[in-house]
Parts: C-alpha cells; structure tokens; sequence
C-alpha cells in the first residue's frame, strides 16, 4: 500500500515537472517569436526614420531614430540573451547562462542613459538658433513612427512576457519611449506646419531625451539589483521567516539568503533548528511548499540541524 502510494507521489510529481517544462517552453518561445518580429520592424523603420530626419533637418526625427537604434540593440540583446539563456548548465556553469540576459540588460541600460545625454546636449544647442525644419515631411515619417511603434508595443505586450522576464520588458520599455517620442515630433511637427515654431524640435527632443533617461535608469538599476544579488522586491524577508517558524518542529532559524539569479528566477537557502523528535521529511516538505505557495520561490534550498551549527560566525543571526 505504501509502494503504492510512492508511486503515485512520483507520478504526479513527473506530471507537474513535465507541465512546467512545457509551460516554460511555450513562454520562451513566445518571447523569442515576439523579439524577433519587433527586432525587424524596429530596426527596418530606424533607417527609414534617420534619413528622414536628415532630409527634413529635424533633431526630433533623428533623435527618436537613433532612440530607435538603441531599440533595434535592445532587441538583439534581449533575443540573444534569450537563446543563450536557454543553453543547458554545466558543471563549471551550475546555473547556465541565465545571468547573460542581466549583462544584456544592464548594456541596454547604459546605452540609454549615455543616448539621453547626448540628444539632450545637441538640443540645447539648437535652442538659441533653432533651424529650418520641413514640417510636412517630419509629420508625415513621425506618424508612420507612431503606427510601428504601437504595433510593436502590442506584440510584446500580449505575445512576450513583459512582467517576469527583465529583457523583454527593457525592450518593451524602449519602444513605449520610443511612441512617447513619435507623438512628441508628430506634435512639433504641427507645430511648426501651423506658427512656423521651429523650436518646437529641439524642445521635442529634449522630451524624448527625458524619456529615454526614465527609461533607461530604470532597467540600469534594476539589472544592477540583479547582479548584486538583492532580494526580490515583491518578497517580504520578515514574512518568509514568520512564515518558516509557523512549520510545527522549527524551533528557530539562521543564514536565511533570498536573491534573484534572473528577474523571473529566484533562489532561497535557509538553515532551520528542529526539535529532537521532529518528523525531518516533513517539516522539509512543508517548508518548501509554503514558500512556493507564497512567494513563488521554488529553487529552495533547506538545511536542518538539531543543535546550532555555525561554522562561520560572521554568517549567523
């Protein structure tokens, strides 16, 4: 009766396994099909848009073209970071190459931030003698802008995982920027068609500048977090140790460690002090189960003592 049961666990255990393999799967390919299609737009329309701001003599069109080059390496990090990701782990790389989508995230971010300075710099050049800009064609490359941008918004907001996987949400990050942008020279652009205000551009620019600074600061920080191997934000640490010392049998906890190896990957180690007739198994069942159940940690690393054991004294509570 006992076998029997075992082998059921094991069972349903594989179910659950093989589920989430392909659940995993089907996200990964998804962001995969939704990076390479928004890779080819962007990068399609960012030449369009550059020579378009070269024959118009509008910083607004250039700047937003050249924000849309930081787009197009956006999404060829992100799609590399996500086919590099993927390669098995190994023994010198216990992990794989999962941290390769953070490096690819925080190279993103730089180019961002350095970008937003330097369009901000030639802005405020052209403040005190704002050139002559032709007003129908920049309205005209800044709506088709728009039209690509939103489209490319959509398919990696619906098709890509823009809330648990950092990459795609940097890049999705970017082309939000990037519309921002687009409406901004549209309405410079009108600007300028109607009362000739041609220092509308520049100010257009400095706008997308901003934008591209928000941006870019944000995934540079948060890459950087990553890295540093912080906790997760959406994880409270008081609440995991309440939560653990609610388990019947702990008596108290030590070296409790929470990071992320990736946005969408988080590990946990813990030591747990047992009673002496404590069911181990169990409270190690439990414990794990909790904390996937509230918090969604499931690489969980648990070790249970009988007394205290505390090689290093510097790492213990």
């Amino acid at each position: 009766m006992m076998k029997h049961n075992h082998d059921n666990e094991e069972q349903n255990h594989g179910h659950g396994h093989s589920h989430s393999h392909r659940g995993h799967n089907h996200t990964h390919n998804a962001n995969k099909k939704a990076l390479t299609i928004s890779f080819f737009l962007i990068a399609g329309f960012m030449f369009v848009e550059f020579i378009g701001g070269y024959l118009t003599n509008s910083l607004a069109l250039i700047s937003d073209a050249g924000h849309m080059l930081s787009d197009a390496v956006a999404l060829g990090l992100s799609l590399s970071a996500l086919i590099f990701g993927a390669r098995a782990a190994t023994p010198s790389k216990t992990y794989g190459y999962k941290r390769f989508e953070i490096l690819a995230a925080l190279l993103n971010g730089i180019v961002l931030v350095l970008l937003a300075i330097f369009i901000f710099k030639e802005a405020i050049d052209r403040l005190s003698e704002p050139p002559h800009v032709i007003g129908q064609g920049m309205m005209a490359i800044s709506i088709i802008g728009l039209v690509i941008n939103v489209i490319v918004a959509y398919i990696l907001h619906s098709q890509g995982s823009t809330k648990e996987n950092l990459n795609v949400r940097s890049a999705f990050l970017h082309v939000i920027g990037d519309l921002l942008g687009s409406v901004g020279a549209i309405v410079a652009a009108i600007l300028i068609m109607l009362f000739g205000w041609y220092i509308a551009d520049p100010i257009a620019s400095m706008i997308v500048s901003l934008l591209v600074l928000y941006s870019g600061w944000h995934v540079l920080k948060e890459s950087v977090n990553i890295l540093m191997e912080a906790k997760p934000s959406d994880v409270d640490y008081e609440k995991v140790i309440n939560l653990l010392k609610s388990v019947d049998g702990v008596v108290d906890i030590h070296d409790l460690h929470i990071w992320m190896i990736t946005s969408d990957f988080s590990v946990m180690t813990v030591h747990l002090k047992v009673g002496p007739d404590s069911d181990r198994d169990l409270i190690l069942e439990k414990s794990k189960q909790l904390i996937n159940k509230e918090f969604g940690i499931k690489h969980v690393t648990i070790q249970l003592e009988g007394r205290d054991i505390c090689p290093y004294e510097e790492t213990c509570n």
